[in-house]
């Protein structure tokens, strides 16, 4: 045979492999929403009705981990060890003031790893932390992020948001009619349609990229992120959402006068922050209706969810789609007294996850094993026969997805900035705080975590236990946004003290 058509022919038969082999792979579809605790249909975390129509329909077409827990109990944090696959006490990255890229500059994330190993990595919206500098546009081949126009006055000017453009102040404002502990702390119904507010931009970049794969120039599978800000505050929504809930029908959460009469002084400390802001809606009458337009919030965003996957299920990619739903924390709307996240509770820690995976497991399954969102990168790293990335701290959760009443030994950590730690198991959940005491709550008979069993001597083995799941060695908090000189516009840092330079461009 001719050296020429010997040629043609192994080039011909690479290429031919590498197309199927693109073709074949899954794509991936991975949707994260804001604060959303488990106050959704699927999880029953309220005690009330709550609509989430689309989150419960995904949850009937996969694998949903009910007892699935947060990293961390802030955004920042729990966004980057979800997206790197490590825990808080591995990055150094505890609260919101830090940026990961220049402190970790080889931190393997997600959206590069799939770019890196042949995928067509796109996103938008809050996939990591919202503020300038979190989310570097090297990972990604293009990112569109939200305008965060809705309260617009409040961010233009900003330097975490120095591409919002100036808004005028409503009069309105706050719409709420109260004054909390920031701007952000509001709610009510925007003077706008709905395809204006951020959130359904956001959703309309998905399915514009979904409606137009065959328009695509290349032949990559993707991995294309979404990430829904609500119900983030504020709780801006358009007005039919506010509908579905009536004030006179809202159930605020039980609390008790001495729910945190057993509690060590670093968890009061921890439910006493933002605690004025629950009094003042109390001694205003305004609690209810705060419950209604965080509701309200949830419904939007499960509506756009659900536009984003009735785009996918009409695209050419819906029978080779993986679905990663998440939300990268809770929300206490009164419980214990708290009105915000931040703690290492159930309302703070619990959260939906959903995973549908067209090859691997059943429909309507339901895992009751304790997880971490930490788990999500080394699943799709074997769902997607992605290569192998070391010393991750989760694991992957393939083997619940085949079998989801697989009994697990792991517990999910959350880790809280100041170094307190909830280790959370299939029936108990354990705080250790820095000052060495202890929380201990057994979810068969106290679901709403209300009696300390931790100094009862019958529970000893049970903290032992939970001890050893301790981290021996936690890595000391990465430098503050303080330390480095950030340039937007170039997207890249320079470390004060040295003037290094780390690219995120």
């Amino acid at each position: 045979m001719r050296p020429l058509l010997v040629l043609f022919l192994l080039v011909a038969g690479h290429f031919v492999t590498e197309t199927l082999s693109a073709k074949g792979r899954p794509n991936v579809l991975f949707l994260a929403i804001d604060d959303l605790n488990d106050w959704v249909g699927f999880l029953g975390g309220y005690s009330g009705k709550v609509y989430t129509p689309n989150l419960d329909r995904l949850a009937a077409s996969g694998t949903a981990f009910t007892n699935a827990h947060c990293p961390a109990p802030v955004c920042c944090p729990s966004r980057a060890s979800v997206l790197s696959g490590l825990y808080p006490t591995s990055t150094g990255i505890y609260n919101n003031q830090h940026w990961w890229k220049p402190n970790l500059p080889n931190l393997r994330t997600i959206p590069i790893h799939f770019r890196d190993n042949g995928y067509h990595a796109v996103g938008t919206g809050k996939i990591f932390h919202h503020t300038a500098g979190n989310n570097p546009p090297i990972q990604w081949d293009h990112f569109k992020r939200a305008p965060f126009n809705d309260n617009g006055w409040l961010r233009h000017g900003d330097r975490s948001y120095p591409w919002t453009p100036a808004k005028p102040r409503p009069r309105e404002f706050p719409y709420s009619g109260i004054k909390l502990y920031s701007g952000e702390a509001d709610w009510g119904v925007l003077p706008q349609t709905e395809s204006q507010y951020d959130d359904s931009l956001v959703a309309d970049y998905a399915i514009n990229y979904l409606e137009n794969l065959d328009q695509r120039a290349t032949d990559k599978p993707f991995f294309l992120a979404c990430g829904i800000f609500h119900p983030h505050l504020p709780w801006y929504t358009p007005r039919k959402y506010l509908d579905l809930y009536p004030r006179d029908k809202i159930e605020v959460p039980e609390t008790l006068p001495l729910d945190l009469k057993d509690i060590p002084s670093p968890g009061r400390k921890l439910a006493e922050k933002k605690s004025g802001d629950l009094r003042r809606l109390r001694e205003t009458g305004r609690w209810p209706t705060a419950v209604q337009h965080y509701l309200a919030s949830i419904s939007f965003a499960d509506a756009l969810v659900g536009r984003v996957l009735d785009s996918l299920r009409k695209s050419t990619a819906s029978g080779n789609t993986i679905i990663v739903l998440w939300s990268d924390h809770g929300w206490h709307l009164g419980e214990k007294g708290h009105w915000h996240k931040r703690t290492l509770w159930e309302e703070a820690t619990r959260v939906p996850l959903i995973i549908s995976s067209p090859k691997v497991g059943d429909l309507n399954q339901r895992c009751a094993q304790p997880v971490s969102l930490v788990d999500i990168f080394p699943t799709l790293i074997e769902l997607c026969n992605l290569s192998p990335v070391s010393n991750l701290d989760g694991i992957s959760l393939v083997p619940w997805l085949i079998d989801p009443v697989k009994k697990r030994d792991r517990p999910a950590l959350t880790v809280e900035e100041s170094g307190h730690i909830s280790i959370r198991t299939l029936h108990h959940r354990a705080i250790h705080y820095t000052t060495g005491e202890w929380e201990l709550y057994d979810h068969r008979s106290d679901p709403k975590e209300q009696t300390n069993l931790a100094e009862n001597p019958k529970h000893k083995e049970l903290i032992k236990r939970a001890r050893r799941w301790l981290p021996q060695a936690p890595s000391p908090p990465a430098a503050t946004k303080k330390s480095f000189i950030f340039d937007h516009h170039n997207f890249r840092w320079t470390r004060k003290k040295t003037g290094e330079i780390i690219k995120g461009k």
